[in-house]
């Protein structure tokens, strides 16, 4: 059978659904069991066989299936499974997903797929993973015999087989067809093999991965992370040197290679990071393991080859070794880490907590040998280390707490925006023309959400786009000198002149001046006519009558202002004579232009060189009347030179050439209104035909220059003006930009003045005001969700809400991610609230134990009254502020496990710690005392303890210890024995404190206090819970306890404090009294503890000792008196405790031992541990006294049997303490109670715990005992007698049972209420209560001869046999519920009759707020509109309710029994305020306020109690409203003079908050009266009049004004008093003083600039000037001087091509939707230069409104009928797998519906 599983294992499958397969062995032994995982061939088996033998159920369950993607869709193949668990848990293993095919054809392609995996290093010790398959087969034998198997690495044939090599043999054995998945193909590669064959892994660990490590080891790297070392080492030798270092080969070098020829040798140091050094000879060839690297010698006959693939564990260096005079060389290479390089840090912290911040990373220099960041010098010594740039990233995006509705709205209110760059204005261009440059500074600055700008550092704006710091400036030509065509020449023979018009022409092309003078042409020059004259006598040439002559003459004298100094004339003045000869004058400044402010400044004349020109000429106007005519001869010449000048014009028309060029008209002014531009048209003429022609007909030279003239100066109407668009709102997912549009009208174009007008006023539609911007998805970050309800409405609470990981998308809709998805640390996602002071209110201050250690018992419970603060801590307040609530009950029932009987054995269960709740005072000193764990002592210093921890069911040796919360560490001082018992030695102050024995699960605890002098504690400053406590004495204060594991509150432990001190007072014990007993042996003191009798105390000698109910008792005594009474009732009760010690102490010390005035002496006696007894066992013998005062003492101690005593005959006559079994007839029956004490004690008895009448059947007898005659079945039951005095009482009971008849001990108690437990136990005979879902267990413990039979029923209505489990005749009834509700029966019978019991067990449930009531829903709707309908909470609900309205409170409680529902308010019953209108409706669950008013402000509170408890639910009334009020103390209004008024001022308040006194107008107003105040004379005081106004404006000037000493008297007269009166005032002030005295100054300007401005219009850009304040002797002021002065403008309009823009705008693209409200649409915007069509910057145009780039589009409802796409990006939604998602699926409806 294993044979045949091999067959099938080896040729079929290899699934295995344990952790080992079977392998074959040739032999008959058996088979092996090899790890491996299931792998199937597909081609050996059909689909479904691999399904069938798969033994793990998660391959078949179509929900552990992916979706199917797109390529499994359009095919036959179902979607791939999951991936199955690993190969291998380290070293790199494989794990394959299946798919079936869902067609009965056959499918393409291969059901199987792989991927690597576990690809972590094993631990050394692991062993080779193919070593491990070959050892597997130890014990399968081969050819007969075992061996052990080697692996054999490398086959080149098959690596994938298992071949091994037997140990010490030559034998190769293929062991297995196929090694186990992940097993490596090579040992020097990453390939694997999987399912027999071997797969190429990549260095990447991906399969068919071509992945390859660069020389660094860095997968796919570049090689940057290390650098490759190349040298070579010639031996230098020397007689006193055997040695040398060739080269230090660092840690983590990789492909180390070095070669030595010669005959030296080399040998290797070592040392690693940890500074362990190592040497190795590498003495013969071999591989040696050296600090976790491999290193590879050959020795040759003449060389030396090491290698070391690397990466190297230590740092290495190589050595050659002399031994040859020879020298040896050696060559080495290898690849050396680059030990420093930059590592990018994690995001610095968020630079805002809300509104949105940025967070960049920075780089630090990482050491990686040292693993630790050192100065960035050390990363720039690597020239390959390039420092990466910080990332930035938006962070903190939520909004802040303040925001607003508005900051909701606008989404781009949630960011802030990022640092950017800002640059100051650019500097004046270096040259005013002709191409210069210009530059300007910039800063990194951040604006924060308020929006002020401040500078930061330059690396936060890395990723912000830096502006050009320098820009090239007036690039125009400068202007040039333009010379027209030469006129002709003057003379038509011979020699005469020629003239030309010569303009200076700017890049505009108009005459503007700036030429340089020095290059200007020459405007005439001589000229010879071809004709000869012939006449004798030359004459000059005779000036041109060109009518351009007088212009070109003007020009000419033209200089203008340029950078150099130079002299620059101005033009003539008109002639001195309007005829003759006459002169005219200029003036010649040497001024230069001021390029950066482009204004002329004035320069001395020697600053400019060359010769001046003249300021002086002289003139021609032309002949005076009065001259005499020339002689006739001179006539004859000029009228034959007007006869020449005729001849010329003629020849001169006759040579014009056909073709000129003419002005044409003008072209369209650039402005329709505000003055703009017309250029004069140019065209080329024939002078012939008067027509227009082509322009080459003309001659180029000859064009004459541009003329531009003005147009349309009237003012423009109304236009919009829009401003710059403002930043973007958001950086991502669809931000908003705004800008300011308003509608201006130009009044100057000169001044560029406007106004603003109303928007009826423009008639054209409105520019946008808001665009869309940033239209692309966010990265992914935190979304903070609303806070929830805080957890308490007052006493510091908690609220919480939901941070969810989302991501805003380029449609502002949010995409929910994981939170893996965002980087940075999720918000905060709880705060503190509630901060208000909680009402008062009844607190448990502590539980005492409960009384009984098992069974059923009751427990007492103190309570104080406290509030929590708005901090949360409890205040303790005094009683009388809860005496409006009800207070809790002091006593309550408590129950504990079934008492057990001691024959039955006890199984083992948990540990089990018994402790004694006493508190010990040590009155004298002692040497040692030993006490149990769970009460208090108060020792005195220098006594030795012991403190015993007894316990069961737990070694002692597993006790701990320790002191305030903190482990007890053992010390000489301090001891825990092996039993458990610590050991204090000799008592210190620092010894006091808190011991815990802990042992298991169980702890208890003892607390040590010590007390000095006169048994004063040694306490510490008060505790807080002591303030309302005013019987405790302020000398006194006690400690306070901080341990919350204490099972005793900190109030209670103070409170114990100042009991012993009274009581140490009213003891009224000395020095005397504290005698030293050291000479005493401490065992002839000490009264023994035997370990197991746990029921025992210990009693220390001279130590009194009170039980701890005793003293709570007390305690809630005095505080439930009033303050005033509480310390006298402190003392009375404390002086009665003390006589009740005495009277206790009596029963140990009958013969009178106790006496406080001689000496303390006792008995061995063992006290009832519920007993406050006082021992001494120092003294063998009692005292001798009869005097002296002695509590009751029964004389001989009752011993308790196990069974009852049976009578044997007619009387008995035993000892109270013993039970009584009646069997047979009995006449008597006598119980002796024999007790002892002073005074006498008396006697009395009871029967189960009533008092017992006696009759005639039934006495006392003389001397207290109880005689019963013929008793009886109606005598049977416990009786118990009590002996009593003045000083105490003890009490003994005896239980008397009949034989014969049963009898059931049932309880005594008539009703037991069962609260604070969830297991419950009790008699049968009772009314029990108990909590819903309590185990409650029901006994029954009946007695008689034979022993009775015990049976069950439930009465419910009908009585019925039990249905609940029964155990050792007790009914356990678990988990109670409703149905267990009923009376339980006990019957108990035997052959001499029977008897029952009966318990009636009832539930209690707590109230509780009812989960939903319909009757809460009928009174809401059918409230009167206006009514305020809310319920209350537990944490209260607030509610602003308005004065005069009603108000409906539900308090739907519910509970078992039907909880009482009491109405409060502001903590009063409303019972008790009579000036509250309300109803109660429903059963008290609802509550009607009517007619609420500023009485009604506060809480209302409704208290639903039952025995179960108690529940207060709370509805907080804000009552608003306005009303006057009247300031009682307002100030007068005069301080003398019969002048004041003191009238009360009305403020109209709104919740106690000033307001409008307009929203109090309908209340009525209080009459205020004014009360004249302060009616006396007034001081004497000087009169000033105002100042005169200054007799100068500027240059100094005086005003005066009046100085008198005035009175106002009480009769409000005026009266004017000699100056002598004001003297007691001081000096007399002044009635002179000088004025404006700054000099007198005027306003300057400078020349305008270049037009170079921002542009404001088409080609309309800006120009500026300086303005100076100086004297008007030129001298500069400041300009505060000229500040009544009207200022002159500095910049104005003007024209520019440069600002010759407008915008472009392009088609829209296609709307993303069509139909509903998310299409939208797109087109370009462009800013376009008008001449050259290029685009310039959108500054250019922003003087026009920007069109819009993006709209809404197909806004109109999508049919809901048709399901098809509504947005374009359907296909990206459908590839992205995006239809789950609901903003997706509904607009991809279509795309989606196949999904």
């Amino acid at each position: 059978m294993a044979a045949l599983i091999c067959r099938r294992t080896i040729g079929v499958v290899m699934t295995v659904t344990c952790a080992l397969c079977q392998v074959c062995a040739h032999g008959d032994e058996g088979a092996v069991f090899l790890r491996e995982y299931p792998l199937v061939r597909m081609e050996d088996h059909p689909e479904e066989s691999i399904f069938e033998t798969l033994a793990n159920p998660k391959f078949d369950d179509p929900s552990s299936r992916m979706a199917r993607s797109e390529e499994d869709r359009d095919s036959l193949w179902d979607a791939w499974g999951p991936w199955s668990d690993c190969s291998r848990t380290c070293g790199g293993g494989a794990s394959y997903s299946l798919r079936r095919c869902l067609s009965s054809r056959t499918c393409e392609g291969r059901n199987i797929r792989y991927r690597t995996c576990s690809n972590v290093d094993c631990p050394p010790e692991s062993g080779d993973f193919r070593a491990q398959q070959c050892s597997a087969h130890v014990d399968v034998r081969y050819q007969g015999q075992y061996h052990e198997w080697l692996p054999l690495y490398n086959d080149p044939e098959n690596p994938c087989a298992l071949k091994c090599k037997a140990q010490g043999t030559s034998l190769v054995v293929e062991l297995a067809p196929k090694v186990l998945d992940g097993t490596r193909c090579y040992t020097e590669s990453l390939d694997m093999c999987i399912s027999g064959s071997c797969q190429i892994v990549g260095c990447d660990h991906e399969l068919g991965s071509t992945a390859k490590e660069d020389n660094c080891g860095v997968c796919n790297g570049d090689g940057s992370t290390c650098r490759l070392v190349r040298g070579h080492f010639k031996s230098q030798h020397s007689a006193i040197k055997r040695e040398d270092t060739v080269i230090a080969i660092p840690f983590g070098s990789r492909h180390v290679r070095l070669v030595l020829k010669g005959p030296d040798h080399l040998y290797l140091e070592s040392k690693t990071l940890q500074g362990r050094k190592g040497e190795n000879s590498l003495s013969t060839s071999g591989s040696y393991p050296i600090e976790n690297t491999t290193v590879d010698f050959q020795k040759f006959a003449d060389k030396e080859i090491l290698r070391m693939s690397g990466p190297l564990g230590a740092d290495f260096t190589v050595k050659i070794h002399y031994v040859s005079p020879l020298d040896s060389t050696v060559q080495f290479i290898f690849y050396q880490p680059i030990i420093h390089r930059w590592r990018e840090t994690d995001f610095f912290p968020c630079s805002a907590t809300c509104g949105g911040g940025y967070q960049l990373t920075s780089a630090e220099c990482f050491d990686l040998r040292s693993s630790r960041v050192v100065p960035d010098q050390y990363c720039h010594y690597y020239p390959e280390n390039v420092k990466p740039k910080p990332k930035l990233q938006e962070c903190n995006m939520d909004p802040c707490p303040a925001s607003d509705g508005f900051k909701q709205i606008m989404p781009y209110d949630l960011y802030h925006p990022l640092p950017r760059w800002d640059h100051t204005p650019w500097t004046a261009c270096s040259t005013s023309c002709g191409g210069g440059i210009q530059s300007r500074t910039a800063s990194c600055v951040e604006e924060d959400m308020q929006g002020n700008v401040v500078s930061v550092e330059e690396w936060k704006c890395t990723y912000a786009p830096k502006m050009a710091q320098v820009q090239p400036c007036n690039v125009f030509d400068c202007p040039k000198w333009l010379a027209q065509e030469w006129s002709s020449c003057t003379v038509t023979c011979g020699q005469g002149l020629r003239y030309r018009v010569v303009l200076c022409i700017d890049h505009r092309g108009i005459h503007a001046g700036g030429c340089n003078p020095k290059a200007k042409p020459h405007i005439k020059e001589d000229c010879v006519a071809p004709i000869p004259c012939y006449k004798p006598k030359e004459k000059l040439p005779v000036e041109a009558k060109l009518p351009w002559y007088k212009q070109a003459q003007e020009l000419d004298e033209e200089t203008a202002v340029t950078e150099e100094p130079s002299f620059v004339p101005d033009v003539w003045s008109p002639c001195s004579r309007t005829c003759g000869v006459g002169t005219q004058q200029r003036t010649v400044k040497c001024q230069v232009l001021l390029s950066f402010s482009q204004t002329v400044a004035d320069l001395p004349e020697d600053e400019c060189e060359g010769p001046k020109p003249q300021v002086l000429q002289s003139c021609y106007s032309g002949p005076c009347g009065e001259e005499l005519h020339e002689p006739h001869a001179e006539k004859d010449e000029e009228e034959e030179e007007e006869e020449e000048d005729e001849e010329v014009a003629v020849s001169h028309h006759t040579d014009e050439e056909l073709h000129d060029w003419e002005y044409e008209g003008f072209t369209e002014c650039s402005e329709s209104c505000g003055g703009g531009l017309q250029e004069a048209v140019v065209v080329c003429l024939n002078q012939q035909t008067r027509q227009i022609v082509e322009e080459g007909l003309c001659t180029s030279h000859r064009r004459p220059p541009s003329l531009l003239k003005t147009c349309h100066p009237e003012p423009c109407p109304p236009r919009w003006e829009a401003g710059k668009w403002s930043s973007c709102s958001a950086t991502c997912g669809v931000g908003l930009q705004t800008r300011d549009v308003v509608c201006t009208h130009l009044l100057s174009r000169e001044n560029n003045e406007t106004v603003v007008v109303s928007e009826d006023k423009c008639r054209h539609s409105k520019p946008a005001m808001v665009q869309a911007c940033n239209r692309f998805d966010c990265p992914p970050s935190w979304y903070p969700q609303d806070w929830q309800q805080c957890s308490k409405s007052c006493g510091l609470g908690l609220q919480f809400r939901q941070v969810l990981c989302k991501q805003r998308m380029a449609d502002g809709s949010f995409l929910e991610l994981p939170e893996t998805f965002c980087s940075s640390q999720s918000p905060s996602t709880q705060q503190t609230c509630g901060k208000t002071e909680c009402p008062v209110e009844w607190a448990v201050l502590e539980r005492s134990q409960c009384s009984v250690t098992c069974g059923e018992g009751s427990q007492s419970i103190s309570v104080f009254c406290r509030k929590m603060d708005r901090n949360g801590k409890s205040v303790t307040l005094n009683p009388g502020r809860c005496s409006s609530f009800p207070q809790p009950r002091l006593v309550k029932p408590c129950s504990l496990a079934p008492c057990t009987k001691p024959s039955k054995p006890v199984p083992k269960l948990t540990a089990n710690m018994f402790s004694l709740r006493k508190v010990y005072i040590q009155l004298r000193k002692e040497r040692r005392l030993q006490f149990v764990v769970g009460g208090y002592a108060f020792l005195i210093p220098a006594t030795s303890v012991v403190i015993r921890c007894p316990i069961r069911r737990l070694r002692k040796t597993l006790i701990r210890w320790e002191k305030d919360g903190k482990l007890l560490a053992g010390s000489s001082h301090l001891t825990v024995s092996p039993y458990g018992y610590l050991s204090i030695h000799h008592l210190r102050l620092s010894d006091a404190g808190i011991y815990t024995c802990i042992a298991g699960q169980a702890q208890e605890n003892f607390i040590i206090k010590l007390t000095g002098f006169k048994q004063k504690p040694v306490l510490h400053p008060p505790g807080p819970n002591l303030k309302d406590k005013p019987w405790i004495s302020p000398r006194n204060l006690p400690v306070s306890v901080h341990n919350a594991k204490l099972w005793l509150t900190p109030g209670h432990f103070s409170q114990y404090d100042d009991i012993v001190l009274r009581l140490i007072e009213k003891m009224g014990l000395d020095e005397e009294h504290l005698g030293s007993l050291d000479a005493l042996d401490s065992s002839e003191r000490n009264s023994s503890l035997l370990e197991d009798d746990f029921g025992l105390e210990v009693a220390a000698s001279m130590t009194l000792t009170i039980d701890q109910k005793r003293l709570d008792e007390l305690i809630k005594n005095i505080l439930s008196q009033p303050e005033e009474l509480q310390s006298s009732h402190a003392d009375k009760l404390v002086t009665q405790l003390l006589s009740e010690i005495h009277a206790d102490n009596v029963l140990k010390y009958p013969d009178g031992g106790f006496n406080a005035s001689n000496s303390w002496k006792s008995t061995d006696h063992k006290s009832h541990p519920s007993e406050a007894t006082l021992a001494n066992p120092e003294s063998p013998e009692f005292g001798d006294s009869d005097k002296s005062f002695r509590p009751p003492v029964f004389g001989t101690t009752p011993h308790h049997q196990k069974r009852p005593h049976e009578t044997s005959s007619s009387e008995f006559v035993g000892h109270v303490g013993q039970d009584v079994l009646l069997h047979g007839r009995v006449n008597r029956l006598v119980l002796k109670c024999e007790a002892t004490g002073n005074p006498k004690p008396s006697i009395r008895w009871s029967k189960n715990g009533e008092h017992l009448r006696f009759g005639n059947r039934v006495g006392m007898l003389p001397d207290g005992s109880l005689q019963i005659l013929a008793p009886g079945a109606a005598d049977a039951g416990i009786y118990r007698c009590t002996a009593s005095n003045s000083l105490g009482f003890v009490s003994l009971s005896s239980h008397i049972t009949q034989g014969g008849k049963p009898v059931i001990r049932a309880s005594i108690s008539t009703e037991r209420v069962f609260l604070n437990t969830s297991s419950v136990m009790a008699d049968v005979g009772s009314t029990v209560k108990v909590l819903l879902g309590a185990n409650v267990t029901l006994r029954c413990q009946a007695e008689g001869i034979p022993k009775p039979k015990i049976s069950w029923s439930f009465l419910h209505g009908k009585s019925e046999a039990i249905h609940h489990p029964v155990k050792n005749d007790s009914v356990l009834v678990g988990n109670a519920s409703l149905r267990d509700e009923g009376h339980y029966v006990c019957r108990a019978a035997n052959l001499h009759g029977q008897v029952t019991a009966m318990t009636h067990l009832l539930l209690l449930v707590a109230p509780h707020v009812q989960k939903e009531s319909a009757r809460w829903t009928t009174i809401t709707s059918s409230a009167e509109p206006g009514t305020h309908t809310l319920l209350s909470t537990e944490t209260g609900t607030t509610e602003m309710v308005g004065r005069g309205s009603t108000v409906l409170i539900g308090c739907f409680i519910q509970g078992q029994p039907t909880p009482r529902i009491s109405w409060l308010q502001n903590g009063k019953s409303l019972s008790l305020l009579s000036d509250l209108t309300y109803q109660l409706l429903e059963g008290d669950q609802v509550l009607q306020l009517s007619n609420v008013s500023s009485r009604t402000n506060g809480e209302v509170s409704c208290l639903a109690e039952n025995e179960a408890g108690t529940l207060l639910q709370r509805v907080l009334l804000v009552i608003h409203g306005h009303q006057w009020s009247v300031d009682d103390t307002p100030p007068c209004s005069a301080t003398c003079g019969n002048k004041g008024i003191r009238s009360a001022r009305l403020r109209c308040l709104f919740n106690g908050t000033e307001v409008d006194r307009v929203m109090c107008r309908h209340e009525p107003r209080p009459s205020v009266e004014p009360l004249a105040c302060n009616v006396r004379d007034c001081p004497p005081r000087w009169l000033l009049t105002p100042w005169s106004p200054c007799s100068r404006t500027c240059g100094g000037g005086v005003q005066s004004r009046r100085v008198t000493c005035h009175q106002e008297t009480a009769d409000r007269l005026s009266v004017t008093l000699p100056a002598e009166n004001c003297t007691s005032l001081g000096k007399r002030p002044t009635d002179l003083q000088p004025c404006n005295r700054m000099s007198c100054a005027e306003w300057t300007t400078s020349a305008w600039g270049q037009c170079n401005g921002e542009c404001v219009g088409l080609r309309q850009s800006t120009q500026h000037r300086q303005l100076f304040c100086q004297m008007k002797t030129g001298i500069p002021v400041p300009a505060s001087h000229c500040s009544g002065l009207p200022r002159p403008p500095s910049s104005r309009n003007c024209t520019t091509d440069a600002c010759n823009l407008q915008w472009r705008v392009g088609s829209w693209t296609p709307c993303t939707a069509t139909c509903g409200t998310s299409g939208f649409q797109t087109r370009r915007v462009e800013c376009i230069h008008l001449r050259s069509g290029k685009a310039g910057r959108e500054q250019l145009c922003s003087w026009k409104p920007r069109p819009a780039n993006w709209q809404h589009c197909n806004i109109r409802p999508c049919e809901s009928a048709e399901c098809r796409d509504t947005t374009i990006y359907c296909e990206k939604v459908q590839q992205l797998k995006l239809c789950h998602l609901p903003q997706f699926g509904v607009r991809c409806c279509e795309s989606c519906k196949a999904t």
